[in-house]
């Protein structure tokens, strides 16, 4: 049972860090290399405002905005379950490789596959969550032990080994590939915000639709795996079952995520934390606001860097690794 109290302080938290994401979305909207004034907004928001007004909102600014506040959303979620599943506080699907996985996957499939444009937007989370699969089904062989089960320090090890291995391949992959080609794959290395455009929040839309609630229904599961294997085989946990569902479910938010972000790391890492931090370890209690919380700081991450250099500013993924390092050299040094 869990105390009315802590739900409030939950619900207060929900509050304010939808607040926070409102007024984050509506700054990034009215700052930019284009100009836009926030007096502006709202008559272009409900048509009123003159074609340039409307074309800066409505097919540059507000597509970024939703894009990166759902795969924000979309890494935070998938760095919960992947900490829950297993009992690992710097697991984070791009500092275990998943991410790079997805990666490897879409570049082959950007250099060589013969798909119409028209499909490729809706392609490339399928594409991605394959290359994330596999890469995770290695990781997870690798670090399994029969006697003991999965070794969580020796995942985040045998993942960063290859994250860095498939980030060598990926560079090799584009060592022969035509100019533009490699300049967009060397886009979707640094984390630019490449897909901010309506049909790719259609293609990452549906993930997210899917599995929230998903994870929201698992959560009692996942607040068992958490305790020690004993505890969870005596209550009736199939151990091995719920985390290879639950993994495929936290590869498919990443995938889907870093589709069309490009390899955003750090956010499935500090999301969780910042939340536990605020309103405990059940994972009914800070699922949600992790969720919030990964949303808002790729929001805000995107925001300043594309505002700090003009016209084409900083990548997020830069930004968010900026804040990131840091903050996995503590958690490294503190565990």
């Amino acid at each position: 049972m869990i105390p009315k109290e802590v739900i409030k302080k939950q619900r207060v938290f929900v509050v304010i860090l939808s607040i926070l994401i409102l007024t984050t979305a509506i700054i990034s909207a009215g700052i930019g290399y284009s100009s836009l004034s926030f007096d502006r907004l709202l008559p272009t928001l409900f048509g009123h405002g003159t074609f340039k007004e409307e074309f800066v909102l409505y097919s540059i600014r507000l597509p970024r905005i939703v894009i990166t506040v759902l795969a924000g959303m979309a890494l935070a979620l998938s760095g919960a379950i992947l900490q829950g599943i297993t009992r690992n506080d710097l697991a984070d699907p791009g500092i275990i490789g998943i991410n790079s996985g997805a990666g490897v996957a879409i570049s082959l499939f950007f250099l060589f596959s013969p798909i119409e444009p028209g499909s490729f937007v809706y392609m490339l989370p399928v594409v991605a969550f394959i290359g994330a699969l596999l890469t995770a089904f290695f990781i997870y062989i690798l670090s399994y032990n029969r006697k003991v089960g999965l070794q969580p320090v020796r995942l985040v090890l045998v993942g960063i080994g290859f994250s860095m291995a498939l980030s060598g391949l990926m560079i090799v992959i584009i060592s022969s590939a035509e100019r533009e080609k490699v300049d967009f794959i060397a886009k979707w290395l640094a984390g630019n915000i490449w897909g901010a455009d309506w049909p790719f929040i259609l293609a990452l839309l549906p993930w997210l639709i899917v599995l929230i609630p998903f994870t929201l229904y698992k959560a009692n599961k996942l607040n068992i795996l958490g305790l020690s294997q004993p505890v969870a085989i005596g209550v009736g946990v199939s151990i091995e079952k719920e985390r290879i569902i639950l993994l495929l479910a936290a590869v498919a938010l990443a995938a889907s995520a870093v589709s069309v972000t490009g390899g955003i790391a750090f956010i499935g890492l500090m999301a969780p934390h910042i939340a536990k931090a605020l309103v405990g370890p059940r994972h009914q209690l800070f699922v949600p606001v992790s969720i919030l919380i990964g949303g808002w700081l790729l929001l805000f991450a995107d925001t300043i860097g594309r505002n700090v250099v003009e016209p084409n500013g900083i990548p997020a993924g830069v930004m968010v690794a900026l804040i990131g390092a840091p903050y996995f050299m503590y958690l490294l040094l503190r565990k």
